[in-house]
C-alpha cells in the first residue's frame, strides 16, 4: 500500500459516519477559534482604554494672588484637560462616591488631587517647598492590570502638570530677566550720559585748579607789595614826627622836605590810583578762572577795605604835601604843617599796615581756593573715571542678557519645561497590540490543532503495520493526514487574520507556509511520541505545549524567563515558530527567518526518523495486546 492510499484510507475512515465529520470538522476549528477569537478580542486593547471607568477626585483648594504670584488652581486646569481628553472614562466624584465605587468595581482605579496641590506646586517660590502629591488607590480585586494601567495614567498626569507648572515658571524667569534687560539698557544710557558729564566736570574742575593757582600766585605777589608799602609808610611817620620835633630843622630844609613830601605824594597817589584798575583786574582774572560772581564778589569784599585804606591814606599824603609846599612858602607855616604832617603819616602808617594784613588775608584765602580747586580736579577725574566704568559694565551686562520676544521666551519657557522629546522609530512595525501578539497565538493555536487531531487520527495504519510495510512510508502516511488537515485549518486561520482582523502582512506568501511548515512540524513531533509511547505521549504533546506556552517568548521578552526556562527557549520549537512569523509579518531580518526554518526542519526531519524507528519497532514487536485500541484516539 502506498502513501496516498494509506491517506485515502484514513480519510475515509475520519469521514464514514456523520459524526466523525462533526468531529473532524469541529476539530479542524479549534485553532481557528482559539487563535481567531483570542486575537478578535485582543486586537486593540489600548483603543479601548476611553471605556475604563477612573474616579477623578479634585479636592484642590487653589492658591490666591500674593505679590507677582497670581491666583490658580491647577487642580482645576488637570481635571478639566482629563475630563475633556477622554483618555479613560472619567467621573468626577467627592472622595466617599469615589471610595464606594472602587469597592464596588464600578470604576477600576481612582485618582485624586488633594487640597493643597496648587499650594504645593507653587511653594518653591516660598520658605516651605514641597511636593505636590497625586493619590492613586487601585483594587486588584477588580482587574490588576488596571493597577498597572492607573500607575501609567498617574505618571503621564504628573509629567503633564510638571511640564505646566515648569513652563509658568520658566515663562516667568524669562519675563523677569527681560525686564531687567530693559532697565540695564536705560540705566546704561544714564550712565553714559554720567560718564560723559563727569568728564566735562573733570576737565572744567581742571581749568578752575589752573586759574585758582594763578589767583593765588598773584595775591602772595600783591601782599608782598602791601608789606613794602606798610614798611614805607612807617618811616614815613617816623620821618614827620621828626619834622614835627624839630621845626626849625624843617625851615632849615623846607626845599628838601618839600621835594621828599612830593615824591612821596606822587607815589601815593599812583597807588591809590592803581587800586581801582587792580580791582577790576583781580575780577577779570578769577571771572577767567571760572568762579562765579558770587565767589568774585566774596574775594573782592576782602580786597576793598585795602583800597578804601589806600584813598584814605593817599588824601592825607597829599594834604601833607600841600603842608609841605605851604611850609616852604613860610616858616610859621613850616611848624604847623609839620604837626599836621606828623598826624597824616602816623594815619598812612595804619592804612598801609592793614592793607598788608587784607594783601595777606587775600594771599592765603587764593592759597585756600587753589587747594580745593586742585582736590575739585582730583575728585571730578576720578568720577569720570567711576562713570565710564559704571557705563562700560551696564553696556557688558546688557551685551550678556540676550534680547527676546515674547514669542521667543515662549518657546524658551516650553523648551526648558520639556527639554527632551523622544523620537521612536521601528525598524519593523506590527501596526497594533493584535498584530503584536498573532505570531504567539497562531503557533500556539497551530499546535493544539494538531494535538486535537491525534485524538481522532490514528498515529499509524495498523493494517499496514501487520503487513509489514515499509515503516517510512507507514511513518509518512501517519504524519501527511494530520499535517494536511492541520495545515488547511492554517490556510482558514491565515483568511482570519488577513481579511476578518484586517492583519496586514509584510509577506503574506511567507506568512501563511511558516504557519503550514508549524503545522507540518508540529505533526511530526506529536507523531513520534504517540508512536514511541502510545497514550502517554499523547499527554506529553500537551505538556509539551504547556512548556511552549511558557517558554516561546511571545508576549514578554524570553530574556526575562529565568535561567532552566531559557534553556527550553533555544530547544524547544514553538519558539522559532513565533521569531519566524514576527520577521516574515512585520517586514524583518530575512536571515532570523531561514536560521529558524532551518531548526523547524531539523525538529520536523528528526521526529520523522524517530517516528519511522519506532514503527520499524512496532513491525519487529507486534503482540496482541498492542492491536488493542488506545484509550485516546
Amino acid at each position: 500500500m502506498k502513501i496516498p492510499a494509506m491517506i485515502a484510507a484514513e480519510l475515509r475512515r475520519l469521514t464514514s459516519r456523520r459524526m466523525s465529520v462533526i468531529a473532524l470538522i469541529a476539530l479542524m476549528c479549534v485553532p481557528i477559534l482559539y487563535g481567531g477569537l483570542y486575537l478578535w478580542a485582543n486586537q486593540d486593547p489600548y483603543g479601548k482604554f476611553g471605556d475604563i471607568p477612573v474616579a477623578l477626585v479634585n479636592d484642590d483648594a487653589g492658591v490666591a494672588a500674593s505679590g507677582d504670584q497670581p491666583a490658580a488652581n491647577y487642580g482645576d486646569q488637570v481635571a478639566d484637560e482629563l475630563l475633556e481628553g477622554g483618555a479613560f472614562d472619567w467621573r468626577a466624584l467627592s472622595a466617599a462616591e469615589a471610595a464606594q465605587e472602587l469597592a464596588d468595581g464600578t470604576v477600576d482605579f481612582t485618582v485624586t488631587l488633594p487640597m493643597d496641590f496648587s499650594a504645593a506646586l507653587t511653594s518653591v517660590g516660598g520658605d516651605d517647598p514641597r511636593q505636590a502629591t497625586i493619590s492613586l488607590e487601585t483594587n486588584d480585586a477588580n482587574n490588576y492590570l488596571a493597577s498597572t494601567i492607573g500607575t501609567q495614567a498617574v505618571e503621564k498626569i504628573r509629567r503633564s502638570v510638571a511640564e505646566l507648572v515648569n513652563r509658568e515658571a520658566a515663562g516667568r524667569l524669562l519675563d523677569g530677566i527681560a525686564e531687567i534687560r530693559v532697565n540695564l539698557v536705560t540705566a546704561a544710557d544714564g550712565g553714559a550720559r554720567l560718564a560723559d558729564g563727569a568728564a566735562q566736570a573733570a576737565a572744567g574742575a581742571q581749568q578752575l585748579s589752573t586759574g585758582a593757582a594763578t589767583l593765588a600766585d598773584g595775591t602772595a605777589q600783591l601782599s608782598a607789595g602791601a608789606q613794602q608799602a606798610a614798611a614805607g609808610s612807617a618811616d614815613l611817620a617816623a620821618g614827620a614826627q621828626q619834622l614835627s620835633g624839630g621845626a626849625a630843622q624843617v625851615a632849615d630844609g623846607s626845599e628838601t622836605l618839600a621835594g621828599y613830601a612830593d615824591r612821596a605824594g606822587t607815589a601815593v597817589q599812583q597807588a591809590a590810583d592803581a587800586v581801582p584798575q587792580a580791582r577790576t583786574d583781580i575780577a577779570a582774572l578769577l571771572a577767567e578762572q571760572g568762579l562765579d560772581q558770587d565767589q568774585i564778589d566774596a574775594v573782592l569784599a576782602r580786597l576793598d577795605p585795602v583800597g578804601e585804606a589806600i584813598q584814605n591814606g593817599n588824601a592825607r599824603v597829599q594834604d601833607a604835601v600841600g603842608q609841605v609846599d605851604a611850609l616852604a612858602a613860610g616858616a610859621r607855616q613850616v611848624a604847623d604843617g609839620a604837626s599836621t604832617l606828623s598826624g597824616g603819616a602816623a594815619q598812612l602808617a595804619s592804612g598801609t599796615a592793614a592793607l598788608a594784613d587784607g594783601a595777606a588775608a587775600a594771599a592765603s584765602g587764593a592759597a585756600q581756593v587753589s587747594g580745593g580747586a586742585a582736590s575739585l580736579s582730583d575728585g571730578t577725574a576720578a568720577l569720570s573715571s567711576g562713570a565710564a566704568e559704571l557705563r562700560d559694565g551696564l553696556e557688558s551686562g546688557v551685551d550678556e542678557i540676550p534680547d527676546s520676544s515674547a514669542t521667543l521666551r515662549l518657546q524658551q519657557a516650553q523648551t526648558i519645561s520639556d527639554p527632551v522629546a523622544v523620537e521612536t522609530g521601528k525598524v519593523a512595525a506590527a501596526g497594533d497590540y493584535g498584530a503584536g501578539l498573532a505570531p504567539f497565538f497562531v503557533a500556539l493555536a497551530g499546535w493544539i490543532g494538531i494535538y486535537a487531531l491525534f485524538l481522532i487520527v490514528k498515529p499509524v495504519s495498523r493494517r499496514a503495520v501487520t503487513a509489514l510495510r515499509t515503516p517510512v512510508r507507514v511513518a509518512v502516511a501517519g504524519w501527511l493526514t494530520p499535517a494536511m488537515l492541520g495545515a488547511a485549518s492554517m490556510i482558514v486561520l491565515f483568511g482570519v487574520l488577513a481579511i476578518a482582523l484586517g492583519f496586514g502582512f509584510a509577506n503574506p506568501l511567507g506568512t501563511l507556509g511558516i504557519m503550514v511548515l508549524a503545522s507540518f512540524t508540529y505533526a511530526a513531533i506529536i507523531l513520534a511520541l504517540n508512536v514511541w509511547l502510545g497514550s502517554v505521549g499523547q499527554f506529553l504533546g500537551l505538556v509539551l505545549m504547556v512548556l511552549q506556552l511558557v517558554t516561546a517568548g511571545g508576549t514578554f521578552p524570553w530574556q526575562t524567563l529565568p535561567a532552566p526556562l531559557t534553556t527550553l527557549h533555544h530547544v524547544l520549537p514553538m519558539g522559532y515558530v513565533v521569531d519566524a512569523m514576527r520577521q516574515v509579518m512585520y517586514g524583518g531580518d530575512a536571515s532570523r527567518v531561514w536560521f529558524d526554518l532551518s531548526v523547524l526542519l531539523i525538529w520536523m526531519l528528526g521526529a520523522l526518523v524517530l517516528a519511522a524507528l519506532g514503527v520499524t519497532r512496532m513491525m519487529h514487536s507486534r503482540t496482541l495486546r498492542d492491536l488493542q485500541p488506545s484509550l485516546i484516539g
